[in-house]
């Protein structure tokens, strides 16, 4: 993929159409996370990922997504089943289900916010269920205002502060911030973050520049948000030691 042009802090990559929308991916299979946060990513979506019924306790208990993607073969579901009601009001779930499973499912899916698609899935039919449940479970392209602690992102405006202190952000450093926000507490890899930034990876220290770059802008009050963990990536959040 070729380089892509930056204009404004909202710009994404050409193959992206902003909706603002965000969406959670819990699954245990690391191909099935990594092909749905690709394609959701580059049709526009803000996603989250979480590998387990306890992570996804974590991103749901910090974070309010608009759609769950839910891998029913999750081998500890029953954690998230049992202290967080992921089919209640929001957010809407599309369940990934084995079709020998269906019988259970329809019986407990209810009449809005919830669909299926059976397994093995098709990316396009994912992307399409996915559309027509926000489109109807949700406002339509209404933006949404982040947050962790004091820090503050604002999609309306495309605009973050630090308390009372706007931050001067270029649009790469805008979307990182973003995508460190929405993963907060998970360690983002150089290539997630340069794929979700520029739509390609890029070699050299590229991308020690733009987390350094951020990191001076956002780390000025305590406590300190944005961390490096060695040879794994980094991740935003406040260290608990």
């Amino acid at each position: 993929m070729n380089g892509l042009p930056q204009a404004d802090i909202c710009e994404k990559p050409a193959l992206v159409q902003d909706r603002g929308q965000h969406v959670l991916i819990i699954a245990g299979d690391p191909v099935t996370v990594e092909l749905l946060a690709t394609a959701l990513e580059l049709a526009g979506y803000l996603v989250g990922t979480a590998g387990s019924g306890a992570e996804a306790l974590t991103r749901l208990g910090g974070f309010r997504f608009d759609l769950v993607v839910l891998d029913l073969a999750l081998p500890d579901l029953d954690v998230l089943a049992r202290r967080h009601r992921v089919t209640g009001e929001r957010p809407a779930v599309l369940f990934l289900a084995a079709p020998d499973s269906l019988g259970a499912l329809l019986s407990a899916m209810g009449p809005v916010g919830r669909d299926y698609v059976t397994t093995p899935f098709r990316v396009a039919e994912v992307l399409v269920r996915v559309q027509v449940l926000l489109r109807g479970w949700s406002p339509a392209g209404q933006p949404r205002a982040l947050s962790y602690g004091d820090l503050a992102l604002d999609d309306a405006t495309c605009e973050a502060y630090r308390g009372p202190r706007p931050l001067d952000l270029t649009p790469a450093e805008y979307r990182l911030l973003r995508h460190l926000l929405v993963n907060s507490g998970k360690v983002l890899s150089k290539e997630q973050i340069a794929r979700h930034v520029w739509g390609e990876y890029r070699g050299g220290n590229a991308i020690e520049q733009l987390v350094s770059r951020l990191r001076r802008k956002v780390n000025q009050e305590a406590p300190v948000l944005i961390h490096t963990r060695r040879g794994f990536g980094y991740w935003l959040g406040a260290a608990t030691s």
